[in-house]
C-alpha cells in the first residue's frame, strides 16, 4: 500500500526549497541522453542500495505508471540489492514488493 509523500509535508515548512527540489527533479528526470524510463530504474537501483522506503515506494509506483514492466523493475532492484547487500534485500522484500503488489 502506497505511503502518503513526505515531501508534500516537508513543502508546508519549507515550501520555495521543495519547490526547487521538485523542479531539479523534473528536469534530472526528463528524457536527456538516457530516456526516462532507464532514469527510473537506476533511481529503483539506487533507492534499493540505500534502502529509502519512501523512494522505492514513490519510484516504484511512478515507474508501474510509465509501464515498466515488473521484470525490468525486479532487475533494477537486484542491481541495489548487489550494491547494498542484505539489508537492501530486506527493504526490497519488504517496500518494493509491497508496492509492486499495490
Amino acid at each position: 500500500m502506497s505511503a502518503p509523500n513526505p515531501m508534500d509535508a516537508l513543502e508546508a515548512e519549507l515550501p520555495r526549497a521543495v519547490e526547487a527540489f521538485r523542479r531539479f527533479h523534473e528536469e534530472v528526470s526528463a528524457d536527456g541522453a538516457l530516456p526516462a524510463a532507464t532514469k527510473k530504474l537506476i533511481m529503483i537501483g539506487i533507492s534499493v542500495a540505500i534502502r529509502c522506503e519512501p523512494c522505492i515506494r514513490a519510484h516504484v509506483a511512478s515507474a508501474k505508471e510509465m509501464g515498466i514492466s515488473r521484470e525490468e523493475i525486479l532487475e533494477a532492484a537486484s542491481v541495489g540489492i548487489l550494491l547494498g547487500g542484505g539489508p537492501s534485500a530486506a527493504y526490497s522484500g519488504l517496500y518494493l514488493l509491497d508496492e509492486l503488489n499495490a
